[in-house]
């Protein structure tokens, strides 16, 4: 899909067969928590970690946490979701995750260099995205909408990378 820049190396992607997928439903939690559990579980080693609405049962509104993560760290991330959420149990799967080959590159912009995540299947950049956090701290540094930094990131990776 995009060509390849001079100097490029990348990762070969791979499927991970050893992942979980652990989930909680609930209907009882204060919603401003969730941000501070995810972080929880990130740091703890988590590939993924997203909420989704439900509804539970007698029509009430709730969420399914839902973990994706290597089965050596399920100890851990269990004791964080019983700790720090409002569930009384926990439901786990096997999951296998194909992952693509990642490459991060960075672009020169008017506000310094800005990574960009590259990813490759088979061989092939198949896609691209500037790094958010990075093009926030520009834009706030600079006075420039984040969209505006997103889109010169883009333009200026696709120039310097086909």
């Amino acid at each position: 899909m995009y060509g390849l820049g001079q100097g490029f190396q990348h990762r070969e992607e791979h499927v991970d067969e050893s992942m979980l997928m652990v989930q909680a439903n609930l209907d009882d939690m204060n919603p401003e928590l969730c941000s501070h559990v995810a972080d929880l579980l990130f740091d703890a080693g988590a590939n993924d970690v997203f909420w989704t609405p439900i509804v539970m049962k007698k029509g009430r509104p709730g969420f399914m946490l839902s973990v994706l993560c290597d089965r050596s760290r399920l100890n851990d991330l269990e004791t964080i979701i019983f700790k720090e959420t409002t569930t009384l149990g926990i439901r786990y799967m096997e999951a296998s995750c194909h992952r693509l080959g990642r490459e991060f590159i960075p672009v020169d912009t008017p506000w310094g260099a800005i990574t960009v995540k590259a990813g490759y299947h088979k061989g092939e950049m198949v896609q691209f995205a500037p790094e958010f956090s990075e093009c926030e701290k520009a834009a706030k540094a600079n006075g420039v909408p984040l969209k505006q930094v997103y889109d010169v990131v883009r333009a200026a990776f696709f120039q310097q990378n086909t």
